[in-house]
């Protein structure tokens, strides 16, 4: 039988010394199958991708594709493209963890968790959207993170 996870690999573009990758790839393919439950509301690609890459990025670069893509350019969390890409800032990921209470490690996971969540239709741009999908991502990390 096949695996219903598609390829799903972290590639590190930025210092990610105080990062676990293969935990965080494990996770993410653990979050997949979540993630892939909660149907958004608009439209969804992520069950028919044959991979994900994740790229674990600096704020800088982030903010220069934020800008590139979204006519903003400011660092932000996450950009997740509709074929399968993933870029998660460890730097806003260093800054925010502390914030909500998280380390970098479950902070850049929570991060994974909304880029596939948009990739199954979520958005996060208006109410009540944005509160279901934060609710969804919270609840898939507490399931990952509980083993």
């Amino acid at each position: 039988m096949a695996d219903p996870v598609p390829s799903i690999e972290l590639f590190a573009h930025a210092d990610c010394e105080d990062l676990d990758l293969n935990w965080l790839t494990a996770k993410a393919r653990e979050a997949f199958l979540h993630c892939l439950e909660s149907a958004g509301s608009e439209e969804a690609f992520l069950s028919g991708l044959e991979g994900i890459e994740i790229s674990v990025v600096s704020d800088e670069t982030i903010a220069e594709v934020h800008g590139r893509f979204m006519d903003d350019p400011t660092p932000t969390d996450v950009i997740t493209f509709h074929h399968g890409e993933i870029l998660v800032s460890v730097d806003t990921a260093r800054q925010e963890g502390p914030r909500h209470g998280n380390d970098v490690q479950i902070e850049m996971l929570l991060y994974i968790i909304h880029g596939l969540l948009h990739l199954n239709g979520h958005t996060d741009l208006v109410e009540p959207d944005c509160e279901l999908m934060h609710n969804c991502q919270e609840r898939i990390l507490a399931e990952v993170t509980a083993n």
